[in-house]
């Protein structure tokens, strides 16, 4: 938890600074990179810290993650101008993209199939904390003290975290030589790399018909065909095939993707629909997007009750009702709605993702023994990672298009934001269809213990 909560307060605390640190820096126009370029170096990495952990060990992969994470955090209270802090949110990136997947490779190995909903509800309620407290410390420290701190104030709880997990996470490691596929990481990092660039910045740094518009995704697809080709002949593939030939993983995959969607496009317009069209403070929109960060918790906390009586897909599809109800009732908001209406809506949204996320994490990790158990906890994050890249792309052009050109009236925003969350609803009814896609229970419930579990 304590590990969770470097890369979930990070998450919201650079937010309220911005304001400031264009003030001091400058260069209004590549403040968006701040976020996209610590995104997308945490999305690309996650699979090879995935398959490390599975060939050195969790412990080792997770410390040095939280070391990258310090170090950037360092630069980034040291940095000179907006170049050197994107470039220092790269190197936060990447520290990032070894922690959030390892807490949850840990929770798989240290605790029983009956544990993880709770310990999941436990990991997720520091997001939901971190919704709350992050913009708060954010603000404090912008107005008061200097937006260098939010970055500063990592220090200490790094070496916390790390100090914690080296006196009480101990772990056994077959140690032998490994083949480091250093072929099939470059070519996965390079290609990912593009191909969510290209997401990310399409309409916005360029436009979606320009020569690096077309051609940077195009390179990145290109890129990961010619990875697809190496790891079928590699000896330890960073990314094996075989994760897309497994019914239950790939189906867990996609509902990873279509979680990503939803969460940022409710975190992306719900804001924004709340003071643009509903007349409420940032103080009010805000506390309306966090009430899905506190009905996440709550759910996944009581997964594991669930899913060992009905099974890991019936519990995901009660949750996948529910999200698809709540993202129905923010698409039928309108200007004449409550903020309170937009809160309970977005609290539905949320417990239903504990109940789908928590669950497809954990039928993924219990059909595979400890060795590749960091592999596939990786590719689902990843997943969820890639959903987001696409629902930015799209939601992004959605609102683009329904605002026009010239000021954004509240009308036009009201436009958009019905337009967007309707895409979102859309993207919550996939979801839907891939839980109902994940294999059967065999027994009288597919939250027994397999084979593969009982060796780990």
């Amino acid at each position: 938890m304590l590990s969770t909560s470097l890369v979930a307060v990070d998450s919201t605390i650079v937010a309220t600074a911005v304001p400031s640190i264009v003030d001091n820096l400058g260069e209004f126009d590549r403040f968006p990179w701040l976020f996209s370029v610590y995104l997308l170096a945490q999305a690309v990495s996650v699979p090879i810290y995935g398959k490390l952990a599975d060939l050195v060990g969790r412990k080792p992969v997770i410390l040095f993650g939280i070391g990258l994470f310090l170090l950037g955090s360092v630069l980034c209270g040291t940095a000179w101008s907006m170049v050197s802090l994107i470039l220092f949110r790269a190197v936060q990136g990447l520290g990032a993209g070894a922690v959030q997947p390892m807490a949850l490779t840990i929770a798989g190995d240290v605790y029983t199939l009956e544990e993880r909903g709770k310990v999941q509800g436990y990991l997720a309620s520091v997001w939901g904390v971190s919704a709350i407290v992050g913009p708060a410390v954010g603000g404090v420290f912008a107005e008061y003290v200097g937006w260098r701190w939010i970055f500063f104030v990592n220090v200490p709880l790094c070496l916390i975290a790390a100090t914690m997990l080296i006196r009480t996470f101990h772990e056994k490691v077959n140690r032998r030589t490994h083949n480091l596929d250093l072929a099939g990481a470059v070519l996965l990092t390079a290609g990912c790399s593009l191909l969510i660039l290209g997401l990310l910045e399409g309409g916005n740094a360029w436009a979606w018909r320009s020569l690096p518009g077309i051609g940077v995704p195009v390179a990145g697809l290109v890129l990961i065909a010619v990875f697809i080709q190496v790891e079928r002949t590699a000896i330890e593939p960073v990314l094996p095939l075989w994760t897309f030939r497994r019914r239950v993983l790939v189906t867990c995959s996609l509902v990873g993707v279509g979680l990503g969607a939803v969460l940022i496009g409710l975190t992306s317009f719900v804001p924004t629909f709340a003071q643009g069209v509903l007349g409420a403070g940032p103080l009010v929109a805000g506390f309306a997007l966090a009430m899905m960060s506190l009905g996440w918790p709550l759910t996944a906390a009581q997964s594991s009750r669930l899913y060992l009586r009905i099974g890991f897909r019936s519990t995901a599809l009660i949750g996948s009702v529910a999200v698809v109800t709540g993202t129905v009732l923010c698409a039928l908001s309108g200007p004449g709605s409550s903020v309170l209406v937009v809160g309970g809506a977005c609290f539905l949204v949320g417990a239903g993702l504990g109940f789908v996320a928590a669950p497809t994490l954990i039928a993924a990790q219990s059909t595979v023994a400890w060795a590749e158990r960091g592999v596939v906890t990786a590719a689902n994050l990843f997943s969820r990672s890639a959903g987001s890249a696409i629902g930015v792309a799209i939601f992004g052009a959605i609102a683009n298009a329904s605002v026009g050109p010239g000021t954004a009236t509240p009308a036009s925003l009201a436009q958009a934001s019905q337009h967007v969350f309707i895409a979102v609803a859309v993207a919550a009814i996939l979801m839907t269809i891939a839980v109902a896609a994940m294999p059967r229970p065999r027994a009288a419930t597919d939250g027994r213990v397999e084979p593969a579990e009982r060796a780990a």
